[in-house]
């Protein structure tokens, strides 16, 4: 019996080494893995020849490309354009890879695989020992909520439920997204006439555009953007609710699916129930509970019509708006400022409006996609509260003191551009480079060839962001704020279990 003991306690030791090994701050996995992916695409991007074999695009360009879309900030230094079919489909991937929804429920998986093992542990290390089964299995670390096995087995199966129900939610979203799109302009003459002058395939284009949407990354295929796409209006509202799927309107929607899901499938009841009752014991980030996901619907649609009536009553008569009759300038303002937010995705060019509605767009790219305390009960409230003091004594430096250091290391490195291009390359064009890497966003001022003082004629316009003119270590920088920002989460709001 003593050398049947010794036996169990050793595997169960060993065991419990191994689960240790896994818990580990999950920061640095996530940046492991925003890294290694960048790099990764870097590689197939530079391996895969572009569109034409007159201009290929400098090894920095590349791997700002490659961050760029798995940090989905769709930022850019090079004309999309100048990639070819074959590469268009590696930054689909990389876009895909990146987006928040696969991320969180790839590492709501490897929680679940985690805390299996961790009860395995416990179970193996305390079967001669029921106490400490019934203690919560303290010794092993097991987050245990209840020491009841039935509550326990209920809450893996609910985790499990949560899983596929992300899974399923990613992959419908994407698929009935490509699927409308490459449908719709296949009826639309126009759209269609466009992809085939640019020579864009419509299935390549469909899948990417889908992708991008749900992802918030705001690549499109073509070097214009949405631009060329202004007097479409259908394709736009189509593109609007996979913006929101995928981004501030996520949790609400998930917590829909899961009640629709309980509703319909029986046997699935009891885990919904579970789920919808017990957000705050699943850690997962995104199952928001009832009254805060309400919120949250409301402060999307509030920070919406605002952005919206200012841009209205601004923006009516805009240049880029010529030519467009009512119903495509309210679908096009509805567009223009839903992606302020988060997608990026634009039909105009934004240095063209006015400053008002800028400062409004730059606000709103530095909030958190859930930035939510309207309504909520004085215990949330303090409760919100309490947790941001703490992550503030324990971070020490805010973000926006983050984001100005990065401001300031960015001024140094254009200094030279900032004396000899003033109009250009001004201190708010940086500033909303910045946060809009930061808040993975993908807006730019651009580069406007009219507004240099000097040598304006050996100049060439292009079709590419702001920072497609900064020096290489500006756009070395760049790069560091869009990881930064990718895992702002980690110094904002929620860590994963």
């Amino acid at each position: 019996m003593s050398i049947f003991r010794a036996s169990s306690t050793s595997k169960s030791s060993d065991l419990r080494k191994v689960v240790s090994r896994l818990s580990v701050n999950p920061f640095w996995p996530r940046i492991f893995y925003f890294l290694s992916v960048s790099l990764l695409g870097f590689g197939v991007l530079k391996a895969i020849k572009p569109r034409t074999d007159s201009f290929k695009p400098r090894n920095l360009d590349l791997f700002f490309t490659s961050v760029s879309s798995v940090t989905v900030s769709s930022m850019s230094t090079v004309e999309m354009e100048v990639f070819s079919e074959a590469q268009l489909v590696v930054i689909t991937i990389l876009m895909f890879l990146g987006g928040e929804v696969f991320t969180s429920m790839t590492a709501l998986f490897i929680s679940n695989l985690k805390q299996k093992l961790r009860r395995f542990g416990a179970k193996v290390g305390n079967h001669s020992h029921p106490e400490n089964i019934i203690n919560g299995g303290i010794e092993s670390g097991i987050p245990m909520t209840n020491s009841n096995p039935e509550t326990l087995r209920e809450d893996d199966h609910s985790r499990k439920f949560l899983s596929f129900v992300v899974l399923g939610y990613l992959l419908a979203v994407n698929l009935i997204g490509a699927a409308v799109v490459s449908l719709y302009i296949s009826f639309d003459s126009t759209a269609g006439s466009i992809l085939k002058s640019k020579g864009l395939k419509l299935f390549t284009f469909s899948v990417f555009t889908a992708v991008s949407s749900f992802t918030n990354c705001g690549f499109i295929p073509t070097n214009e953007n949405m631009v060329v796409f202004r007097k479409s209006p259908g394709l736009l509202l189509i593109i609007i609710p996979q913006i929101l799927l995928g981004n501030t309107l996520f949790p609400p929607f998930l917590r829909f699916s899961i009640w629709v899901l309980g509703k319909v499938v029986k046997k699935v009841g009891k885990d919904s129930d579970y789920l919808l009752k017990n957000t705050g014991g699943i850690r997962y980030p995104h199952l928001l509970p009832s009254r805060r996901s309400w919120c949250l619907v409301v402060t999307v649609l509030g920070f919406l019509v605002t952005q919206v009536v200012l841009f209205l009553v601004l923006e009516w008569n805009l240049e880029p708006f010529n030519g467009m009759n009512s119903f495509e300038r309210i679908v096009g303002v509805l567009f223009q400022s839903l992606n302020a937010r988060h997608a990026g995705e634009t039909i105009l060019d934004i240095s063209t409006i006015s400053a008002a509605s800028l400062v409004l767009a730059t606000v709103c790219m530095y909030l958190p996609p859930y930035a939510t305390y309207l309504f909520l009960k004085e215990k949330e409230e303090e409760k919100h509260l309490k947790k941001r003091r703490e992550r503030s004594r324990k971070n020490g430096v805010s973000n926006i003191a983050y984001l100005s250091i990065f401001v300031i290391l960015v001024c140094i490195t254009e200094r030279e551009n900032i004396t000899q291009d003033p109009l250009n390359f001004n201190v708010f064009n940086i500033v909303l480079e910045v946060v809009s890497a930061y808040g993975s966003v993908g807006f730019t001022m651009g580069y406007s060839c009219k507004r240099r003082l000097k040598g304006a004629a050996n100049c060439e316009d292009k079709w590419y962001g702001f920072a497609g003119r900064w020096s290489d270590s500006g756009k070395a920088i760049l790069i560091a704020v869009m990881f930064f920002g990718r895992l702002k989460n980690f110094n904002l709001t929620w860590k994963l279990p």
